[in-house]
């Protein structure tokens, strides 16, 4: 293997720069550095990490992985967004068009309904077979001064008989189990009375809106906790 010691290379005419004609090489552990800048009309790959202090590209760049970045002033996405643990605006106006609110199932055991807020913030129930005496409310993040709103849909059953009773009522008893926090049962604040009380006519739909605030004090701490409900309810056909 031949050996060529030199500072500096130029082409044949001292005015520009040399050709490598069949590529080049760099040895594991070396690298390419200086204050000028790297110019390459084809295509860069890599095996390996590459990393930079800035970047500029005029055309698309496409990644086949996973693409993490942080302090991004803009992203434009003509695409779909996938936000897994959420989107938190700090300043600024949030403006959303054709946005749609999933709906799932709640989840039913014995008469205890749960409300999985990290599946969305509105539910179905079918009181059919299935009669509900205590609402749990889980998953809904505790870390600042915030309230929460979640909403049920109610569909009585064939005898108007799905109700709860008023000791054990929607609204009387409410288990919140924020992101995190241990679960804890609490007594739900309504406009009158005291509990929320289902249509007792067969296959009436009933909206139960639950309301969530949270102070910002210690999230283990029941009292730091107000939780609203109210209905608007026996919708039927005409």
């Amino acid at each position: 293997m031949s050996e060529i010691r030199v500072n500096k290379l130029i082409d044949e005419a001292g005015t520009g720069a040399v050709e490598l004609t069949q590529g080049a090489t760099l040895p594991s552990g070396k690298t390419i550095s200086g204050a000028g800048a790297i110019s390459v009309t084809g295509n860069v790959t890599s095996s390996g990490q590459v990393s930079g202090a800035t970047g500029s590209f005029v055309g698309n760049v496409s990644v086949g992985g996973t693409l993490t970045y942080e302090d991004v002033t803009n992203v434009d996405s003509v695409g779909l967004i996938t936000a897994r643990t959420g989107i938190n605006v700090v300043a600024g106006n949030t403006s959303i068009k054709g946005a749609v609110e999933a709906v799932n199932v709640g989840s039913h055991s014995g008469t205890i309904l749960t409300l999985d807020t990290q599946l969305g913030t509105v539910f179905t129930h079918d009181l059919q077979g299935k009669a509900v005496g205590l609402v749990s409310i889980t998953n809904f993040p505790a870390s600042a001064n915030s309230f929460h709103t979640v909403t049920l849909l109610l569909n009585q059953n064939s005898a108007g008989t799905g109700n709860t009773t008023a000791a054990t009522g929607i609204g009387t008893n409410i288990t919140l189990t924020p992101t995190g926090v241990a679960g804890f049962t609490t007594a739900a604040l309504v406009g009158s009375g005291t509990t929320v009380t289902l249509s007792s006519t067969a296959e009436d739909i009933d909206v139960i809106s639950f309301g969530i605030h949270y102070n910002g004090g210690t999230n283990t701490t029941a009292a730091n906790y107000k939780t609203f409900v109210t209905k608007n309810g026996d919708f039927r056909l005409g």
